[in-house]
C-alpha cells in the first residue's frame, strides 16, 4: 500500500455511505493521533485499539445525527499525499470553511489540528480537510 493516510480516510468514507455503525482499519500509529483527534472534535462517537500479532487494528464508531440520520463527517479529503507532499508555514495554515471544518498537521510536536498549530505558531505538512 502506498498512502496508508488514504486508505484510512477512503474506508471511513466508504462506511458512511452505507450507513455503518462500525469500521475496522488496521492500525499505525499515526492512523491512532488522527482517530484521536476525530473523537476529540466530536466527528466520531468512539474508538478503541485493538492488538493482534499483527499491527493492530482500530475499530471507530461513527456519529449520526438522530433525527434525520445524517454523518457527523460531510467530507473526508487527502490534501497532502507521498507523490506531492504539501507544507504550510505557521503563518499560511489552511482554514477549513472559514474555520468550521479541521485540518489535521504532522508537526515536529506531533499530529495536531491547524488551530492547535496556529496557536503554537508552527507548522508542518497538511495531511487532511475534515468537515
Amino acid at each position: 500500500m502506498t498512502d496508508p493516510i488514504a486508505d484510512y480516510l477512503t474506508r471511513i468514507r466508504n462506511a458512511i455511505m452505507v450507513k455503518n455503525k462500525v469500521v475496522d482499519i488496521p492500525a499505525s500509529n499515526l492512523k491512532k493521533d488522527i482517530t484521536k483527534i476525530l473523537f476529540e472534535k466530536g466527528y466520531i462517537l468512539n474508538y478503541k485499539f485493538e492488538d493482534d500479532d499483527l499491527q493492530g487494528i482500530i475499530k471507530i464508531a461513527l456519529k449520526y445525527n438522530p433525527e434525520n440520520k445524517k454523518p457527523a463527517i460531510k467530507l473526508l479529503t487527502r490534501v497532502s499525499r507521498p507523490g506531492l507532499r504539501k507544507y504550510a508555514s505557521a503563518d499560511k495554515l489552511p482554514r477549513v470553511l472559514n474555520g468550521l471544518g479541521i485540518a489535521v498537521l504532522s508537526t515536529s510536536q506531533g499530529v495536531m489540528t491547524d488551530k492547535e498549530a496556529r496557536k503554537m505558531n508552527i507548522g508542518g505538512e497538511v495531511l487532511c480537510y475534515i468537515q
